[in-house]
């Protein structure tokens, strides 16, 4: 199959049984093979309904309003406390506090478009769009279309996901040959994870004026005036860039590294080959869940259990480490491999894979 081979070679010099031997080497011993491998000699059973019906009888696919709305309205209010008592904040503490409600208001947004919270999706892009655009200057139709249209139906397949792309393909079979990127590839790579939000800001706007989203456009652009405005107005321009570095220098790697350990370092797969695979193993092999309980899973907003929200996108997130204990079950039971590592250990298999290029 697509992707690297190395680790199934490896496996297979231990055991007759790859899948066992893989879910131990990841799960018990965290012992480091080059990036996110599966058996690539014993098919996924397709029985992924039967998974879908437990975790759904346990009620864990039902949506959460009541909660939802509590957590949108809280950003919404945090902020608002944030920009009025601003002149009462150290600026670096003010961009701290920043931080925390930005960080939170983008996993907001990302589970609102996956109707997290709420069944109806028309409601749930009404309230993402004024939501992401005024509070993050983000484009819940670029994000939609990007990450829930493409990346998700087709997670790891070159040609499809763009995300898997990155750093001219050096996480694919695909890869470049600048030797501009293989003489700096540590630096620009890593580097670039201080730059995360103004890079989803200017795709994002990239995005509605190729698309002629105007109104989405002119939500976008409130952000400015109702955020950085109204702080250099009530602190002045030296401590309102102390406060907008001190953001994006946290906010920024914040949403990188964790975004980063979901798929980078897995298996890869052309088009051809995706379409052999069932859903469950398209999302199983091209994802990698990351250990730890539920302070991981807060920092991560959730994005730490990328198995169970590739397979089940609507889950709430905040049942997702239910779910995952009931899909490792589920997988150790049937033998299937399960990729789980620690948030370490997924930085270590980037960099190893990042070596490849």
């Amino acid at each position: 199959m697509g992707g690297f081979s190395l680790a199934a070679e490896v496996v297979s010099l231990k055991s007759n049984n790859p899948i066992i031997l893989i879910y131990k080497s990841y799960n018990k011993s965290n012992k480091l093979l080059k990036g996110c491998f599966m058996s690539t000699t014993s098919p996924y059973p397709d029985i992924f309904d039967e998974l879908k019906t437990e975790v759904r009888e346990a009620g864990l696919l039902e949506r959460i309003p009541v909660r939802g709305t509590i957590e949108m309205v809280a950003a919404v209010v945090s902020l608002v406390v944030a920009l009025s008592t601003a002149p009462l904040w150290n600026p670096i503490l003010l961009g701290l506090f920043l931080t925390l409600i930005l960080t939170r208001a983008v996993f907001i947004s990302h589970d609102v478009l996956h109707t997290q919270y709420f069944k109806d999706k028309s409601l749930s892009k009404k309230l993402s769009y004024p939501f992401s655009a005024i509070m993050l200057s983000n484009s819940s139709s670029w994000w939609d279309y990007k990450h829930n249209v493409n990346h998700h139906t087709y997670c790891n397949i070159v040609e499809k996901d763009e995300d898997i792309r990155a750093l001219d393909g050096a996480f694919t079979p695909n890869k470049g040959d600048s030797p501009f990127i293989k003489k700096y590839k540590y630096l620009i790579f890593w580097g670039s994870m201080f730059f995360m939000y103004p890079a989803f800001i200017s795709q994002s706007y990239s995005f509605v004026i190729k698309r002629k989203l105007w109104g989405e456009f002119a939500l976008m652009l409130l952000y400015w005036p109702l955020i950085w405005g109204v702080l250099l107005y009530q602190i002045g321009a030296l401590n309102t860039l102390y406060a907008a570095l001190t953001l994006n220098f946290v906010l920024s790697p914040w949403l990188a590294f964790g975004f980063i350990t979901n798929h980078l370092g897995c298996e890869t797969f052309n088009e051809e080959e995706g379409k052999k695979l069932s859903w469950m193993e398209l999302q199983m092999r091209g994802s990698r869940s990351l250990s730890g309980g539920a302070m991981v899973h807060w920092f991560y907003g959730g994005l730490n259990t990328q198995i169970e929200h590739h397979l089940f996108p609507k889950a709430p997130r905040f049942n997702l480490l239910k779910v995952q204990k009931m899909t490792k079950e589920f997988a150790k039971k049937h033998d299937i491999p399960y990729f789980e590592t620690t948030p370490l250990m997924a930085y270590v298999q980037i960099n190893d894979a990042l070596k490849e290029y």
